[in-house]
């Protein structure tokens, strides 16, 4: 995709905010430490920053679709406090279990599906292979993986089932996303390679 843009993806909760499960109230939202000061320096360099959020809470019933728009702009505002402007705030308001029938539904839009990312980067005109997919959970992983993007796991203790195969193998494994900014941007090569290390041992054992 000649001149297209360059993308970093961003899981949204236990990624860019502190995970406070089915939070929709703006006033308890707060960046995860070092978000902004990394997605400042991704943004400086070119980098179309993007949000692709699984948002289970309006399938199981536990809050309204309607409350997402006033999430999306506390979001906005606390990056603008970086100098940081989102690129687009995507999300997955399904689950199949849900108990809002209308949402309750299989979807190419929850992660591990990359439905989200390839919407976004059709709209927004992505070069996938020359972009990056940042979550705390290998579904984040696999999501990448899929739509054709390099990816890293933000290895905050998040993920819990570790079901590893090879299509959920990160590129990279980091304890903080200003470290995952050094790996994009190249300063930091190795940034948590032994991490990454066990992780194949554990898929080939």
């Amino acid at each position: 995709m000649s001149g297209a843009n360059k993308a970093v993806f961003l899981d949204k909760d236990g990624t860019l905010v502190v995970d406070l499960p089915y939070n929709v109230d703006p006033d308890r939202m707060a960046l995860m430490p070092g978000a902004g000061e990394a997605l400042r320096r991704l943004s400086d360099a070119g980098y179309a920053l993007i949000v692709v959020s699984n948002q289970s809470g309006v399938a199981r019933g536990l809050f309204a679709e309607s409350a997402l728009p006033a999430v999306e702009q506390r979001l906005r505002e606390m990056l603008a406090g970086y100098g940081v402007a989102l690129a687009g705030f995507y999300y997955c308001p399904h689950h199949p279990a849900g108990a809002a029938l209308e949402y309750a539904i299989e979807c190419d839009c929850r992660k591990p599906a990359p439905g989200l990312i390839l919407r976004a980067a059709a709209e927004h005109g992505i070069d996938l292979e020359g972009s990056w997919m940042i979550g705390d959970i290998l579904n984040d992983v696999e999501a990448g993986r899929r739509a054709g993007c390099r990816t890293i796991l933000f290895d905050n203790g998040n993920e819990t089932e570790w079901e590893l195969s090879r299509e959920r193998l990160p590129d990279c494994v980091v304890s903080d996303l200003r470290y995952a900014a050094d790996r994009i941007l190249g300063s930091r090569a190795a940034a948590n390679s032994a991490n990454l290390n066990e992780l194949g041992e554990l898929l080939t054992s």
